[in-house]
């Protein structure tokens, strides 16, 4: 009877054991998804930068729908990654809601930014208004069409938040510095011309994202090798 007791505590002991190093190595993620986003954003927000910088006539393509492709990878991660998952902590389930409200933050700020131009000029053409500008050296008035002033500036504040309080919560330095740096991007953007908020836009990616996200894999891999 002693020894089945000392068996079952020894059993339970390895468990929580085995438990706790499975918890451990899900509390980094492998540094996929960071590294996927951090490299699409940054090659779009830099090409950006160069292609109206050097006036380069890339026809109709859009280098920004490499984003919307980079959904179909990020989905199979995902996926993987629930299926690899066999323990799941408070914190995870936190993070990862996080990440998702911050998804579909960055789906509503771009249909927003697409929506209220058209939807503001319709609505004061329907109070029988419109938005004039004149150009003071030449003395020529021209319609204003309605637009989103500093879209880049407002992208990068939202790349901020999540990636600041993933740092914050997880004590991950360097998504804690990436973070800071989004918010310093984000000031000094409000002061600057369109073209180098995509060149800030790519800098912040690079910082809050790829390079986070490559210590992390480092991690991941380094904690998979030890509990093998």
């Amino acid at each position: 009877m002693k020894d089945s007791n000392e068996l079952t505590e020894k059993e339970s002991l390895q468990l929580i054991t085995e438990m706790i190093l499975k918890a451990k190595s899900n509390f980094h993620e492998n540094g996929t998804g960071p590294i996927l986003w951090g490299s699409v954003i940054g090659f779009c927000g830099i090409f950006t930068y160069f292609q109206i910088q050097l006036n380069w006539d890339t026809g109709f393509f859009n280098v920004w729908y490499l984003a919307l492709l980079a959904i179909i990878p990020q989905i199979i991660i995902d996926i993987k990654e629930r299926r690899q998952q066999l323990v799941k902590t408070h914190m995870c389930a936190a993070m990862d809601a996080v990440w998702q409200v911050y998804g579909f933050s960055v789906f509503a700020l771009i249909f927003y930014f697409n929506i209220v131009p058209g939807a503001s000029a319709n609505l004061l053409a329907a109070e029988g208004k419109q938005l004039l500008i004149k150009n003071l050296q030449t003395g020529v008035i021209e319609t204003l069409h309605p637009f989103v002033l500093s879209q880049g500036s407002l992208l990068i504040l939202l790349y901020g938040i999540p990636t600041l309080i993933t740092g914050i919560a997880r004590k991950f330095k360097p998504m804690l510095i990436g973070g800071i740096i989004c918010y310093l991007l984000f000031v000094i953007s409000i002061y600057t011309e369109n073209k180098y908020d995509f060149l800030m836009n790519g800098i912040a990616a690079i910082f809050s994202w790829l390079i986070p996200g490559f210590m992390l894999r480092n991690i991941y891999l380094k904690d998979r090798k030890e509990n093998v």
